[in-house]
């Protein structure tokens, strides 16, 4: 399995990107940079390069609404040049609180955007013909009725390192994953309980490999959570640490009846608590919706605990089908850590 990390868009970007580049001297494979409503994903990852010489780097996400499809591919293509191959375009509807509250654009057909977007990305930096499309999202070059009649078909200007960039999508719900499956080389799903995948989402995954290309090959799937080692109390208070971050999503990420992280939480047998958290964090209390996050629920999406438990955890996310244990490692010395779960994998 490898190894990647998350960087917050909450944290420190300069400390968090000091950290990977000590962490890529003991294994670390990839490096994820999130974007919300904090500063930009791009910005993080060129600087990424810069500091670093393996590992690769990765948005997680992009959100499709806030950028076209060939500035998305023009930024992919951009990072893959300065990483010398190293870039990972990640993807993700992302939900109607931030795409209509921060971005003002209609957060519309994500499904169809996604396809179209990825077909696009692809068309871009295959570079073989200049680029053409017509779907129900998008029309390139935009035609006479909705703009100027003066826009050509483009190729871009210049040759992109690789004619295919590994795509990797977030998804959560059973179409989404579906798609997933389809057309990206990777999956980056949120709040993963390794025991409930298959029961979530087999059936969507099955669906999305009978109509996938073999030349996408087998689909990655980059998962799992906080990584400590602890005993008995310490452990709890460890996964405290988790509670802010799960009330947030589940509470606060969307409306009351739209809430694709509070839906998730209830297909995996919380919708009592999900519907809990979410009454408080509307209600701005937040401390205690945290304090509400069923403790089951932290430790089954977490990595947290005695050595030999956290082997176990690595052992369940393998046979659940996760290639990348997605890590955000917690200790006073972190590359040590990831240096001991190296020796796991």
């Amino acid at each position: 399995m490898r190894i990647a990390m998350p960087l917050q868009y909450a944290g420190d970007l300069k400390q968090a990107t000091s950290l990977v580049a000590e962490l890529e001297k003991v294994g670390l494979d990839r490096a994820w940079v999130a974007e919300a409503y904090g500063f930009d994903s791009p910005t993080t990852m060129g600087y990424l390069a810069a500091r670093t010489e393996r590992v690769e780097i990765g948005a997680a996400i992009l959100p499709l609404y806030t950028r076209t499809p060939t500035l998305i591919a023009q930024t992919a293509a951009g990072l893959d040049y300065v990483s010398d191959g190293r870039a990972v375009l990640g993807l993700g509807a992302s939900g109607p609180q931030v795409i209509e509250g921060w971005h003002g654009v209609p957060y519309t057909r994500p499904l169809g955007r996604t396809r179209e977007i990825v077909d696009i990305c692809r068309k871009v930096w295959a570079r073989e013909d200049r680029l053409t499309h017509e779907g129900r999202n998008y029309t390139l070059p935009l035609p006479p009725d909705q703009g100027t009649g003066l826009g050509k078909p483009l190729k871009i200007i210049n040759h992109p390192v690789r004619s295919q960039i590994p795509i990797y999508l977030a998804s959560l719900g059973p179409k989404n994953v579906q798609l997933t499956a389809e057309i990206a080389e990777g999956w980056l799903p949120f709040l993963f309980v390794p025991e409930k995948a298959n029961d979530i989402w087999g059936e969507a995954l099955a669906e999305g490999r009978a109509k996938r290309s073999t030349e996408l090959g087998p689909l990655e799937i980059s998962a799992g959570g906080m990584l400590a080692i602890g005993e008995g109390e310490e452990t709890k208070k460890l996964l405290d640490l988790a509670r802010p971050l799960i009330a947030l999503y589940v509470g606060g990420m969307g409306a009351k009846e739209t809430n694709f992280y509070a839906q998730l939480a209830t297909r995996y047998g919380y919708g009592a608590e999900a519907d809990h958290i979410q009454e408080l964090y509307l209600a701005g209390k937040k401390d205690e919706a945290a304090a509400a996050v069923p403790q089951e629920l932290l430790e089954l999406t977490n990595l947290v605990g005695p050595a030999s438990y956290v082997r176990e955890r690595i052992a369940a996310y393998r046979e659940a089908g996760v290639t990348e244990l997605n890590l955000t490692p917690v200790a006073d010395d972190p590359v040590q850590l990831i240096e001991q779960v190296r020796s796991w994998v």
